[in-house]
């Protein structure tokens, strides 16, 4: 609920964790409420995992804990899933730009993205908040109430701060989860996840089994189309919504899980079927990681639920010094991350009160009981799915913000409609010109200021 009007602002000393589109638009936000922000970034740069490298891990399946960690997980080819008119924030939307080296499509590729971020945090001064090449090894709450960040810089040398609030914002890409296959130890083929794939042509000729087909699934799936010898997609869902029947090629085959494989090479899946595979690709997410982060327990990643969380933000015992921007999945990233940050840096500065820590656990206890109820496992907590629309408009309602706007429900809903009628194409091949006209009218709200923002095209 939003504190009286009478309520006494308070500015607090904020430690952001991560430079990726989490952070920046967390700075942001605390930056706008009065508060003194200090963002850690290990990396040279700002973008997190949009800042694309052509190198792998020496482990590419991603389990070895002592491997070379790379911190993007893009292939070569990706472009966005999402329509640019729906990633943008509010009041500095995602719009082609003029420039040689800029992407204008609708779903650009991650360099477009990049660079969008960079327009961002440049437009908005954000990178003088940020401690380039500085990795957090420890973060934990001192008896004074304060949060001790502990941090590796360039040098080698750890040196430490002290900060009135903490907010983790180190995003969800960077620990792979593996599938657990029976007989794996001894098959003799190559395993990888989507975390190192980068482009197609070290698959060409082989037999590969891909487990799981969301988004990064059905991104290399197409890729390997006319590149592998065989594709076998194991998917744990009996679902069939996104099988587009033009997509699927002679040396694509679905199967239910893996049952076992073999030392000689063979992978048996649950519904008897046998093949002879090179590689085993999996395409099955990323696990919750934070090995920095001290709270004597309070706060824990049980089968990849992180909690107990308040709303997936703060925990409430801890609330409001430490909180999680970006932990939900199958969203709109950077609105969510708009969102989310207003709510934590209202709270922060008093400006927005929070239930008591009692009420709070209460409605964490219920979400989960719900959860059961519907059947959903733990490991997908963190997934609104159906519930985003909901979740966006509980937010801007505690946050004072307008509601999330009507074309851009009707746009994520259509753009999910089209990619499930058309998985080749849909990305170039889209029938929702009106929402793109009604999404353009409100952008233009932004735009009558030219000294705060350049935007070179605001036309359908």
């Amino acid at each position: 609920m939003l504190s009286p009007l009478n309520f006494l602002p308070t500015s607090r000393r904020v430690a952001v964790i991560g430079a990726g589109a989490g952070g920046l638009v967390t700075a942001r936000e605390l930056g706008r409420e009065g508060h003194q922000v200090v963002v850690f970034e290990r990396n040279t740069r700002i973008g997190g995992t949009w800042v694309y490298s052509s190198e792998i891990e020496s482990d590419p399946l991603g389990v070895d804990p002592n491997r070379t960690r790379i911190h993007s997980s893009l292939y070569k080819s990706l472009r966005t899933n999402l329509p640019r008119e729906l990633m943008g924030v509010r009041d500095y939307p995602f719009v082609p730009r003029e420039g040689e080296d800029r992407d204008p499509r609708r779903f650009p590729s991650h360099r477009e993205v990049l660079k969008y971020l960079e327009d961002f945090a440049n437009e908005f001064g954000i990178c003088k908040l940020v401690r380039f090449g500085t990795e957090v090894v420890f973060a934990g709450l001192e008896e004074v109430g304060k949060w001790r960040v502990e941090f590796r810089c360039e040098n080698g040398d750890v040196d430490e701060d002290l900060f009135d609030a903490l907010v983790v914002c180190v995003g969800n890409y960077s620990q792979p989860r593996v599938a657990e296959i029976p007989g794996i130890d001894g098959w003799p083929g190559e395993q990888l996840h989507s975390h190192n794939y980068r482009d197609p042509e070290p698959f060409r000729g082989k037999v590969v089994v891909l487990i799981g087909y969301s988004s990064s699934g059905t991104d290399i799936c197409q890729e390997l189309i006319g590149v592998a010898k065989e594709i076998h997609i194991a998917w744990r869902s009996a679902k069939t919504e996104l099988l587009d029947t033009e997509s699927i090629n002679s040396n694509v085959s679905f199967h239910p899980m893996i049952e076992s494989v073999h030392k000689d090479g063979a992978v048996v899946f649950q519904d008897g079927c046998t093949v002879s595979a090179d590689v085993i690709l999996h395409c099955t997410g990323y696990k919750y990681h934070f090995p920095f982060l001290e709270t004597n327990g309070i706060v824990t990643v049980d089968n990849n639920r992180v909690g107990p969380l308040y709303k997936h933000v703060f925990p409430p015992a801890l609330a409001p010094g430490l909180s999680f921007v970006g932990l939900p999945f199958k969203v709109v990233p950077f609105p969510l991350f708009e969102l989310q940050s207003n709510w934590i840096a209202g709270v922060l500065s008093n400006r927005i009160a929070l239930p008591s820590k009692e009420e709070m656990l209460a409605d964490v206890k219920a979400f989960y009981k719900d959860l059961e109820a519907l059947g959903k496992p733990k490991h997908r907590t963190h997934d609104l799915g159906d519930c985003l629309p909901a979740y966006f408009d509980w937010l801007a309602a505690v946050c004072g913000c307008p509601a999330y706007e009507e074309w851009r429900k009707e746009m994520y809903i259509a753009t999910h409609m089209n990619k499930v009628a058309n998985l080749k194409s849909y990305r170039d091949d889209w029938h929702d010109n009106e929402l793109i006209r009604q999404a353009y009218e409100e952008f233009r709200k932004y735009a009558t200021n030219e000294g705060s923002q350049n935007h070179s095209k605001l036309s359908v």
